[in-house]
C-alpha cells in the first residue's frame, strides 16, 4: 500500500507515520517488537487473520490501539468486528478512532483472536497452505480431500469439572463468530464476553460429513444433531495417543511439541479500532 494513499487519510502536518512490509511469516512478530520500541499510540495489521495475530500478540496487556485493514482471504476477525474490507472505509475506522476492548484466547504459548482447532480444520489449513493458493476454492478443494484423508484419534477434553473421551472429528474453540468465508461453528460466540466457545464433534460418517458441511456453509451447525456447544472460560485437551499435536491458529497450522494442549480466555486483552 503506497504511502501517499496513506497520506490522504493521515496528513504529515497532523499524523506520524512509518510502514514496514513482511517478507515472511512471523515477520510481523519482529516488525511489531521493533515499532513499540518508539511508543506508537496505534499499530495497523495490513493483511488476513494471521497477520492480524502476530501484530495482536504483540500488543497483549498493552494500550497500543490495534487498527485492521483486512487485506487476507478469510478475515474472520475483521468481519466480526465490522471493519469493511475496502481499504479506503478501514482506513476510515482507523482514523476515527474508536477503541474496544475484545478478548484473546490462549492456547499453550500461542495466543488467538478468532478460533483454534484440533480436529479435522488443523489437516484442512494444512492442505490449504500447502496448495499455495489463498481463495475460497482452494479452501473447499482442501477441506473435500481432508475429509476423505482424516481419522479422528482418541481426544480427554476437561473443563468446568467435566471429562468427556472423545475421538473428534472437530474440536474447536472460538472467539469471534466467524471462521472467514462468511462461514462460522459458532454464531453466537462474542468477543467480550470473558468465555470461548467449544464445538465437539464426534468421528462422522461419510454422509454425516456431508451433512455437517452443509451446515457449516448454511451457517447452520446449531442444528447439526452430533454438535456439542459449551461456553468455557478454559478447557485442556489431552491426545494420549500422539506425541506433537496438529493444530490451526487462526488459520495457520502449528505442529505442537506436545499432547497436551491448554486453552483459555483473556478477557479484555486486547485494544482495537472498529
Amino acid at each position: 500500500m503506497p504511502d501517499f494513499y496513506i497520506r490522504q487519510f493521515f496528513p504529515s502536518d497532523r499524523y506520524k507515520i512509518r510502514t514496514d512490509y513482511t517478507m515472511s511469516r512471523k515477520h510481523a512478530l519482529v516488525l511489531t517488537q521493533k515499532a513499540l520500541e518508539h511508543n506508537p499510540d496505534i499499530i495497523v495489521a495490513c493483511g488476513g487473520d494471521g497477520t492480524v495475530n502476530e501484530v495482536a500478540s504483540c500488543l497483549i496487556g498493552t494500550d497500543v490501539k490495534l487498527g485492521i485493514i483486512p487485506l487476507g482471504s478469510g478475515n474472520g476477525l475483521a468481519s466480526h468486528l465490522n471493519i469493511p474490507h475496502e481499504i479506503g472505509k478501514s482506513l476510515e475506522v482507523i482514523r476515527e478512532g474508536r477503541k474496544i476492548r475484545i478478548d484473546a484466547g490462549r492456547i499453550n504459548q500461542h495466543y488467538f483472536f478468532s478460533n483454534t482447532g484440533i480436529g479435522i480444520d488443523a489437516m484442512i489449513i494444512r492442505k490449504y497452505e500447502h496448495s499455495g493458493k489463498r481463495m475460497l476454492f482452494a479452501y473447499v478443494k482442501a477441506a473435500v480431500a481432508a475429509a476423505f484423508e482424516y481419522r479422528a484419534q482418541p481426544a480427554i477434553v476437561s473443563f468446568d469439572d467435566r471429562v468427556i473421551p472423545i475421538r473428534p472429528f472437530i474440536v474447536f474453540v472460538s472467539n469471534s463468530n466467524e471462521m472467514g468465508y462468511n462461514m462460522t461453528l459458532t454464531p453466537d460466540a462474542m468477543l467480550t464476553d470473558g468465555k470461548l466457545d467449544l464445538v465437539l464433534i464426534p468421528e462422522l460418517s461419510f454422509f454425516e460429513k456431508i451433512a455437517l458441511g452443509y451446515r457449516i456453509l448454511t451457517r447452520s451447525v446449531s442444528r447439526f444433531k452430533k454438535a456439542q456447544h459449551h461456553l468455557v472460560q478454559s478447557l485442556q485437551i489431552e491426545m494420549p495417543m500422539k506425541i506433537f499435536t496438529d493444530a490451526q491458529i487462526d488459520g495457520e497450522h502449528y505442529k505442537l511439541r506436545t499432547n497436551i494442549c491448554r486453552i483459555s480466555a483473556e478477557p479484555a486483552a486486547l485494544s482495537v479500532l472498529v
